[in-house]
């Protein structure tokens, strides 16, 4: 990759199968180039169909496969290795995309089954299964690398980003008109908590192309020395955070804090889990233990955009090393973009370049403000629906789960008070943001030192 360039999309080229399904735009933003596939070739209708039997209430609403626990046995008795079609269709690229969703949400319903079970009886979630079957593993390997994810189940190219329809295709991206392709639970209901805590963030991320779009002007103006440009672009990062904030207000009302444990089970990873303490067996694939992280909000693509972007400063901790860790579980394409954001930031002098003014200052503390507001609704998110609800002490994707989250949050309020101390002069329309992010900085310490130590948590 040159540092000096990067193809970002303006005509996403939906009919092109030679091209990923994800690719970075101005257009969708983060979200796949064209809308996901729903229907495989008739070669995986077995596939189709166990996937269609797996969730615990069906589209139809009749209990399916994990209701009754009958998954496991399901597929060692009905599915076929089907590699050889996998490699049929090994140059359409969005379709290989919607192979690795469908095996990754089967192969983690087939590892994590035994938890569910033991969970919906109140117990711990004890271990899940040990060994992927070889009917599983050959095929989620391959399309995983075809479609360029690992063999396990990821945000953007599995679980979420690429996991919706919609209803009426006229109609677009609006909230009401999505619906969920997969679901382990109640989300093919899409009234269901399942299918909202999924929906939210597609409805967040189809406002991610203004934010591209943003940080490529703002990087260019910069590159030229055009203040105004360069203040431009920097409040259209603003306004589409602003309305990503917005939308994730709606988890609450869309997914209760009530339900989200039960259908979380499935989307465990195998990294620092208790459920998978030496790894899990891909047979026919490795006869070593793979390891892999789990599905976590965390691989969204839009707050690493901003980090970058800003050049904010994480602390040498090993919970900032886990946050580089998850940078290699997101689709190739924004891996590059991001990282080419990165340097070219860095490079150009973006951060000093937006202070050397203070109505550019004032645009980029309130980016920082976004960010903080993001992470700390995503904090009282963790809080109400997983601190209080389970003493599991990991999230999905692995990290610990009272201390990783505040890691980052911290470091952007910190930052937010260092722009502040060392403007000239007060920075315009930033005194009440100011003031609320001082505040929430003590009461985050203050949370953070609790939940520790009801814990027992270093902090």
């Amino acid at each position: 990759m040159t540092v000096g360039t990067f193809s970002v999309l303006h005509d996403t080229r939906p009919e092109d199968t030679r091209l990923p399904a994800f690719m970075v735009s101005t257009t969708r933003g983060f979200l796949p180039r064209s809308e996901p596939i729903v229907t495989l070739p008739e070669e995986f209708n077995v596939l189709e169909s166990i996937l269609t039997r797996m969730p615990i209430k069906t589209l139809d609403g009749t209990p399916g496969l994990l209701a009754d626990g009958t998954l496991g046995e399901t597929v060692l008795k009905e599915l076929p290795d089907l590699t050889w079609a996998i490699e049929k269709y090994a140059e359409n690229l969005p379709l290989q995309n919607a192979l690795y969703r469908d095996y990754s949400f089967l192969a983690s319903a087939y590892l994590l089954e035994p938890c569910h079970e033991r969970f919906m009886k109140g117990e711990s979630y004890g271990l899940g299964r040990q060994t992927l079957p070889k009917n599983i593993s050959l095929a989620i390997s391959r399309c995983a690398e075809i479609a360029g994810f690992k063999p396990f189940m990821e945000y953007a190219g599995s679980y979420a980003l690429f996991n919706y329809r919609l209803a009426d295709p006229s109609k677009g991206l609006e909230y009401s008109n999505l619906r969920l392709i997969r679901a382990f639970e109640h989300g093919l209901d899409p009234s269901s908590s399942e299918a909202g805590f999924v929906l939210v963030h597609v409805d967040m991320v189809r406002n991610s192309g203004p934010l591209v779009a943003g940080v490529m002007s703002s990087l260019s103006a910069c590159a030229s020395n055009d203040r105004a440009a360069f203040t431009e672009g920097l409040e259209t990062i603003v306004e589409s955070m602003t309305k990503v904030n917005l939308v994730m207000d709606n988890m609450w009302a869309k997914s209760k804090p009530n339900d989200y444990t039960s259908f979380r089970t499935f989307i465990f990873g195998i990294t620092s889990q208790s459920m998978f303490p030496d790894g899990v067996i891909y047979e026919g694939v490795s006869e070593e233990a793979l390891s892999f992280r789990g599905e976590s909000g965390a691989n969204d693509s839009m707050i690493p955009l901003c980090d970058n972007f800003l050049q904010i400063y994480m602390p040498a901790t090993p919970l900032t090393a886990i946050l580089k860790d998850f940078r290699a579980y997101r689709p190739g394409n924004h891996k590059d973009f991001l990282e080419y954001v990165n340097e070219r930031s860095r490079i150009l002098g973006v951060k000093e370049y937006a202070l050397s003014d203070n109505t550019s200052a004032s645009a980029y503390l309130r980016i920082l403000n976004q960010v903080r507001d993001f992470r700390w609704r995503h904090w009282c998110f963790t809080r109400e629906y997983i601190l209080k609800k389970t003493a599991h002490p990991t999230a999905t994707g692995g990290s610990p789960i009272v201390t990783w989250l505040p890691n980052q949050l911290m470091a952007v309020m910190d930052e937010m008070v260092n722009v502040w101390e060392g403007a000239e002069k007060d920075l315009d329309g930033c005194e009440d943001i100011m003031e609320r992010a001082i505040v929430q900085r003590e009461t985050l310490k203050k949370e953070v030192d609790k939940y520790s130590k009801e814990r027992g948590v270093a902090n």
